[in-house]
């Protein structure tokens, strides 16, 4: 079979990153859905979608910042078991909060074909955009599993799509390829929150080893001729 080996990874296709009320609404973000669905309905060997799933006093919320506000402040994040380790993070509105409409995967995405949803970004101490575990090392916090379903299901090459093109998307690509995966990124299947950032994203993607392919690329063909 042609999907044999392949796996469809949508990320984060919520109300909450799509127009016309989400709250972090990209632009375009639902428009994408009908060119997912495609995907969907082709015979990969596992299809999964992932949700950011947050509790309200998530540390990436403005709101939780005293005086702190969304998309132009920032706040490092530390390393709960090691405050050496830390990092800059972008603040947001509040988002995709646990139990919420806003939470929820778009009714125009053809949930019947996935196999599995993944919920992350639940641990309201750091920010995880990758679906395969957060950005620590010294010790890492948090680890979904993602990889070794992947490799249990016998998987060699990951298709990313969905929200948002520069963030989740963007990790959990490059987060793929870093786990040995042929990666590739279908560019009618995203948007980004930032466009005008979004080549030189694709550029950083693309040395880190993961590939930007079209719907009508052979990579993504052999695939879709085979429904």
């Amino acid at each position: 079979m042609a999907g044999h080996g392949s796996a469809l990874l949508v990320v984060d296709v919520q109300e909450d990153f799509c127009p016309p009320n989400g709250s972090l609404a990209v632009a375009g973000g639902r428009d994408i859905a009908p060119v997912i669905n495609r995907l969907l309905a082709s015979p990969f060997a596992v299809k999964i979608a992932t949700k950011d799933w947050h509790p309200s006093d998530h540390v990436s919320f403005a709101a939780n910042h005293q005086g702190k506000s969304p998309f132009k402040d920032s706040v490092r994040i530390a390393n709960p078991h090691n405050e050496s380790e830390s990092y800059e993070s972008r603040l947001w509105p509040v988002h995709c909060v646990q139990g919420t409409p806003g939470a929820e995967l778009i009714p125009e995405l053809r949930r019947e074909l996935l196999d599995t949803v993944l919920e992350k970004g639940t641990d309201r101490r750091i920010e995880m955009y990758s679906p395969f575990y957060d950005p620590f090392t010294s010790p890492r916090i948090c680890d979904s599993g993602l990889a070794q379903i992947l490799r249990e299901k016998g998987v060699t090459d990951v298709y990313v799509v969905g929200l948002a093109a520069d963030f989740c998307v963007k990790n959990a690509a490059a987060d793929a390829a870093k786990e040995g995966f042929n990666t590739f990124l279908v560019e009618e299947c995203t948007r980004a929150v930032d466009p005008p950032a979004w080549p030189e994203c694709k550029k950083e993607l693309e040395s880190s080893g993961v590939k930007i392919v079209r719907m009508e690329g052979p990579e993504v063909r052999r695939l879709t001729m085979a429904q």
